[in-house]
């Protein structure tokens, strides 16, 4: 994995610089020391990795996907401040350290999560190396997108504790986690001039690597420690969610994220186009509960 290792830590190396610029805007102190604080708390940059990996597929310049990748880095960061809220997952731990609303409060980290989001929009409507078509079109992606994530997170909620199947489960994920790595995919396919049938396949080449992000989640909060995790482990058990293992069990989870990642690679195969790093963040999900 040393391979995607290097393209992850170039990737942050070429974002960091962006995001700081974005979020300099001037606001409060406290409120941009909250966005920072959450922003810049040592992710793998996972969904701007899939812009650029995308974009580098279709041959874009590297310096044309940079503020849309910052724009969907800002989008996830927002939900995840929101996620941790007390009203929410209520959770003290993030990426290691304390969430935005333990190490601030929580009127403030509801203001970041919702200042990122604005930002993210106008990163994008602000990109002049972009046309204005391109930003519109990544515009329409990425709001459609944040929503359903929304609305993935209030099934997700109703869900609590009720019984389902697993169709009712991967509808919300589909909202809650698939939405925003199907937008980062069709966005960097998009800024690469990709034709409509390359972005399809893109599209399903997302709905899959989406949902196996989402199965391999599940499996680690069941089989990974809060250290190894950098968050509380165990918590979908105790607020008793939906969860593959838990419809499922561990080895038939791991069965279908096998074939969820068969099926994602089988959709790179049919593009004539520089698919490697896309196929390696496929295979670092998978391996990231095995």
């Amino acid at each position: 994995m040393n391979e995607l290792n290097e393209y992850l830590q170039e990737v942050s190396e070429n974002l960091d610089p962006i995001l700081h610029e974005l979020v300099e805007t001037g606001v409060a102190s406290r409120l941009t020391d909250a966005v920072k604080w959450s922003l810049f708390a040592g992710g793998k940059r996972f969904r701007p990795a899939l812009v650029c990996a995308s974009g580098d597929a279709f041959g874009a310049d590297r310096t044309r996907l940079l503020r849309t990748s910052a724009a969907f880095e800002m989008i996830h960061t927002y939900s995840l401040i929101h996620d941790d809220l007390p009203a929410m997952d209520d959770d003290d731990l993030r990426r290691g350290r304390a969430t935005c609303h333990v190490k601030f409060d929580e009127a403030t980290a509801i203001l970041a999560g919702d200042v990122l989001q604005s930002l993210a929009f106008t990163a994008i409507a602000d990109d002049e190396s972009l046309e204005l078509q391109t930003r519109i079109s990544i515009i329409k992606e990425l709001s459609a997108a944040a929503t359903k994530m929304v609305e993935g997170q209030q099934l997700d909620l109703d869900s609590e504790g009720a019984i389902s199947d697993i169709e009712s489960l991967q509808q919300i994920h589909h909202h809650k986690t698939g939405a925003m790595i199907v937008a980062a995919v069709k966005c960097g396919a998009l800024i690469g001039g990709a034709n409509e049938e390359e972005v399809a396949t893109m599209t399903k080449y997302g709905d899959s690597i989406g949902l196996l992000f989402q199965i391999t989640d599940d499996l680690l909060d069941v089989t990974g420690t809060t250290e190894q995790l950098g968050k509380t482990a165990g918590k979908d058990a105790v607020a008793e969610k939906i969860t593959y293992p838990a419809l499922l069990g561990l080895d038939g989870s791991k069965a279908e994220a096998q074939r969820v990642h068969a099926m994602a690679l089988e959709s790179l195969a049919s593009l004539n186009r520089k698919t490697r790093v896309l196929s390696l963040l496929a295979d670092f999900i998978m391996k990231r509960s095995s």
